[in-house]
């Protein structure tokens, strides 16, 4: 049994739709009911910081696939909950971490990461870079205003499809043996500036699209108008600040040697994500 947290996001829901067609006995978690099922897979809802729910989500699993938002508390009850029940293996997705970043995410991440090394569990870390879904959140800007606005600068971005990473994944969970240990980077094809991105909007939606760069505080300012948490506001406006100074500028071959196919490209994500920018 493969066991996949966060198995109604970007990630986990093709993670669990590419493991059961290849076969494999899969059970999902997520804090709600995915809006289409997948035959033959076991879906569970609870929440990851309900032990028990916790703990039944990973009984009986050979593989935990975990996916979440870097909240330490949540990802380490899994890790302990995995350890306790007999997991054999452990994927963790994650990003770029280090206890000393000025993000608060990478922070968590890092101390996530090293509390799997400790626990003993066989582990397998994948640090995606900047996901392409994150583009969507655009979406409200280009279709009013023809324009995305971010604090980045002329900064690139290695950035992947979910999709891509789910496929890594994917493969990792067939074959666990053959990864323990092994900490990959996937990335898409290419770096990517935000003019790249709006140049690739303005094909799809068949109108000129720009980008307009703004300082880190003005960006946060709008991220908190727009309703976002504070937490998460700041945390994004101090990662859009290390894009900017190249923090993010890093591709690697890995989806491909993984997976034997190329990783999608921006245009390939727009394309299927269409709708949501006209």
């Amino acid at each position: 049994m493969i066991t996949i947290t966060g198995a109604t996001g970007n990630v986990g829901t093709e993670a669990v739709r590419l493991l059961a067609a290849a076969g494999k006995p899969v059970r999902g978690f997520a804090r709600r009911s995915p809006t289409h099922t997948t035959e033959g897979v076991d879906m569970m809802t609870g929440d990851l910081d309900d032990p028990l729910a916790v703990a039944k989500a990973v009984e009986g699993a050979s593989t935990v696939i975990l996916v979440s938002p870097a909240v330490p508390r949540q990802e380490m009850a899994v890790i302990d909950a995995a350890v306790a029940a007999g997991v054999g293996h452990l994927v963790k997705i994650s990003s770029k971490a280090s206890p000393h970043s000025p993000v608060d995410r990478r922070r968590g991440q890092a101390v996530i990461e090293a509390h799997l090394r400790e626990s003993g569990l066989p582990w397998t870390l994948v640090r995606a870079n900047a996901y392409m879904q994150n583009i969507v959140a655009f979406a409200p800007s280009v279709r009013a205003d023809r324009e995305i606005v971010m604090s980045a600068g002329d900064g690139e971005v290695g950035m992947i499809d979910a999709h891509d990473v789910a496929a890594v994944v994917a493969v990792i969970a067939r074959n666990p043996a053959a990864h323990i240990g092994r900490t990959y980077w996937p990335t898409g094809p290419a770096l990517l500036t935000y003019d790249d991105v709006a140049d690739a909007l303005s094909d799809i939606v068949g109108q000129p699209v720009t980008h307009r760069s703004v300082d880190t505080a003005a960006h946060l300012r709008s991220m908190l108008a727009a309703g976002l948490p504070e937490q998460v506001a700041q945390s994004n406006a101090d990662a859009f600040r290390l894009i900017g100074d190249g923090d993010a500028a890093w591709i690697t071959d890995d989806v491909e040697v993984l997976t034997g196919s190329k990783p999608r490209t921006v245009r390939d994500f727009l394309s299927r994500n269409r709708a949501a920018f006209v």
